[in-house]
């Protein structure tokens, strides 16, 4: 079987907005403060094109961001200036989430993470009001108002999850509205939103005030696909801010295509659904927000990634850039942005990775090697803003300003992707997906172009763009010595495989076979 694809370079094209660079994930606020943090976020940006970038921990204690001393609120703002500078100076801004709580300011001590960062209400909500006011107007002191109204304020993370928020579900809601009221009062045009919940879930579990483990549909019937899921609060959320009067500018959730059900033991059992639950979840929650009382405001999906465990060694593999790739594409239209969970390894919710490769969230790891999904947000960042043509297995594109053309074509075997099955996340199950699989022929034909335009074609499979199997060749050093480092990193980036080119009449006429999971970016050259 060959997959056709047909364009031609002067069509007529519909829009396409990038909302898979609109922003990017990272661990919490400190890690920022690092320098192999600020190295791969620089390349990050400047290769895959973030916009804005969000993580958790900005209030957290070790920002030193504000004590009481003689029973008033004394704050510094040194480490956290230190980190928007040097954001902004990379050419990234902030999508700030608020959280989490000061201690100076915690009802209780309950916290998450090895860092430890406090997941409880205010006790004095007037401190808190004060902390988001002074805060906010110390960065329009520092950066000017403009440049402010063009962040993202997104209240807390997850707090339908009790590991994240110890109040109730009308606590958060209060939270909101004690922080979007403080907001305003400063200047209008400030962007705020939430409730940015985790996952979508096929049950009431999260109907009450609090979460009621046993509603848990997953751990008790693992086949259920084909059941509704449904955002966690999002109608909620809506209903109670029209009721109270509240502006929202934008809704946020956590698309994660999975479920980590819980029995009311604190066991977990991981759920895996089918490759197209984001597209799914995503046409959903529109509709909801289409019919709210707040039907202009942005949707923007503050995390997401292939499953939320940061020990889950798809990550690491090939299976997972082609995923990257055909959900953005299959979801496109339906969001303002789809954050990636994370951007770096250097990350440590769980602590720091036993392995340079131990399935981290990021697209890149600890020691800045790329792993393949880093190569599928490097491959949608260069297409076009003009799409000419769609496949279920590619995408060809045109630039607005100088009419070249980019076409991104991918191989996701749908026949062998775990689908409503228990994910386990282990490296023997990744390597096992991965084995498996064909490969598809692809024919893609672009006419009117230029006579003799040239193309370069990049791949990212077994033998592109994919360090793992020259580490295995290593032995599996750990750690490896810099002159190994310097080989993985250079393997990373290898996915140049050389040219084509259209013929006298501008025809380009390509065929390839693309092995299973393997993603290629053809983009011609030229026309500055």
């Amino acid at each position: 079987m060959t997959h056709i694809i047909y364009a031609g370079a002067k069509d007529k094209a519909k829009t396409l907005v990038p909302y898979w660079s609109h922003c990017v994930g990272a661990g919490r606020a400190h890690e920022g403060l690092r320098v192999n943090w600020l190295e791969q976020l620089k390349r990050a940006v400047k290769e895959c094109g973030f916009k804005y970038i969000r993580f958790h921990g900005l209030l957290h204690d070790e920002m030193f961001i504000c004590k009481k001393r003689d029973g008033k609120m004394v704050f510094n703002w040194q480490y956290v200036d230190e980190l928007f500078d040097r954001l902004l100076h990379i050419g990234i801004r902030p999508f700030v989430e608020f959280g989490f709580m000061p201690k100076e300011l915690a009802s209780a001590k309950d916290t998450q993470f090895w860092w430890k960062g406090n997941v409880t209400p205010p006790a004095d909500y007037s401190e808190w009001n004060l902390l988001i006011r002074s805060i906010t107007q110390h960065w329009i002191d520092r950066y000017g108002l403009e440049e402010v109204r063009n962040w993202y304020f997104e209240v807390w993370n997850e707090p339908n999850l009790s590991a994240f928020w110890k109040g109730t579900k009308s606590e958060y809601f209060r939270l909101y509205k004690e922080t979007v009221i403080t907001l305003k009062a400063l200047d209008a045009g400030l962007r705020v939103g939430g409730p940015a919940t985790s996952n979508f879930v096929p049950d009431e579990r999260f109907e009450g005030d609090k979460e009621d483990p046993s509603k848990h549909r997953t751990f008790q019937d693992s086949n259920i696909d084909h059941a509704k899921w449904r955002p966690v609060w999002v109608r909620d959320f809506l209903i109670y801010c029209q009721t109270e009067g509240l502006p929202v500018d934008f809704v946020s959730t956590h698309p994660y295509p999975t479920d980590f059900a819980l029995d009311g033991y604190g066991k977990t059992r991981g759920f895996s659904r089918s490759v197209d639950s984001t597209r799914n979840d995503l046409k959903l929650l529109k509709e909801i927000v289409a019919a709210s009382a707040y039907p202009t405001a942005e949707i923007h999906l503050t995390e997401w990634s292939s499953s939320p465990s940061p020990r889950d060694h798809s990550h690491d593999h090939l299976p997972a850039a082609a995923f990257v790739v055909k959900t953005n594409l299959d979801a496109s239209g339906l969001a303002d942005s789809l954050s990636y969970w994370v951007f770096t390894d250097v990350f440590e919710e769980s602590g720091a990775g036993d392995s340079i490769f131990h399935g981290g969230f990021g697209m890149i790891n600890f020691q800045g090697i790329a792993k393949p999904t880093y190569h599928a947000y490097r491959f949608l960042n260069a297409l076009g803003e003009e799409e000419l043509c769609r496949s279920e297995a590619g995408i060809v594109t045109r630039h607005a300003v100088n009419g070249r053309i980019t076409a991104l074509l991918y191989r996701y075997d749908e026949e062998v992707t775990p689908t409503a099955v228990p994910l386990t996340g282990s490296l023997k199950d990744a390597l096992k997906i991965q084995q498996k699989g064909t490969s598809l022929a692809f024919t893609l034909e672009i006419r009117d172009l230029p006579p003799y335009a040239v193309f370069d074609q990049e791949i990212v499979d077994s033998n592109h763009g994919y360090a793992v199997p020259l580490w295995e060749e290593q032995g599996t050093p750990e750690p490896p010595t810099r002159e190994q480092l310097q080989s993985l990193r250079a393997r990373a980036n290898n996915t140049s495989s050389g040219e084509c080119q259209a013929d006298a009449q501008g025809t380009l006429k390509l065929q390839l076979e693309l092995p299973s999971w393997g993603i290629v970016l053809v983009n011609q050259q030229g026309r500055e």
